[in-house]
């Protein structure tokens, strides 16, 4: 039986012009991997070589196109670390979209201060996450409250008006 299958096999060789009994050493398929594979890298560097996460992951962000959407996350996420704990304190970015930093103050104190501070801001942001990310601030100081509720709503002084 076992004549018989060797027997067919080399028929099937034959056939295919393949002579029987003699490899073609450095085909891929001999081995299971493709021959550059096989090579070392050899003392100098490679790009086959082990690389740092870091230096990977940026080549990835930068190959897809999220270096801007991760330099926008950044100055969020390292918001106390960019402009110092005290600022931080008094100051949380809200958004940036075109380069534009939107900042809301704890007072209106606080947003003229960081007003007069704008400059140095900017200064330590693009030397932490990189020149063109921030290009300008604007700082908003707290919120008022709205007296105006509802659909439909009396135009006047609002709730003052009824007190005196």
């Amino acid at each position: 039986m076992a004549r018989q299958a060797l027997a067919a096999a080399r028929a099937k060789a034959e056939a295919r012009g393949v002579e029987p009994g003699v490899r073609k050493p450095g085909r891929a398929s001999d081995y299971g991997q493709s021959p550059r594979r096989r090579r070392w890298s050899g003392p100098g560097a490679d790009p086959r070589d082990p690389q740092p996460l870091g230096r990977l992951v940026s080549r990835l962000s930068a190959e897809r196109g999220w270096a801007p959407r991760l330099a926008n996350g950044q100055v969020f996420g390292e918001w106390a670390q960019l402009v110092g704990e005290e600022v931080a304190e008094h100051a949380q970015p809200v958004a940036l979209k075109d380069g534009e930093l939107t900042v809301r103050a704890s007072s209106t104190a606080w947003a003229t201060q960081l007003r007069l501070l704008q400059g140095q801001l900017l200064k330590k942001i693009a030397a932490a996450v990189g020149h063109g990310v921030v290009k300008r601030m604007r700082i908003h100081g707290p919120t008022a409250p709205s007296w105006r509720k509802g659909l439909r709503h009396v135009p006047g002084r609002g709730p003052r008006d009824t007190y005196g």
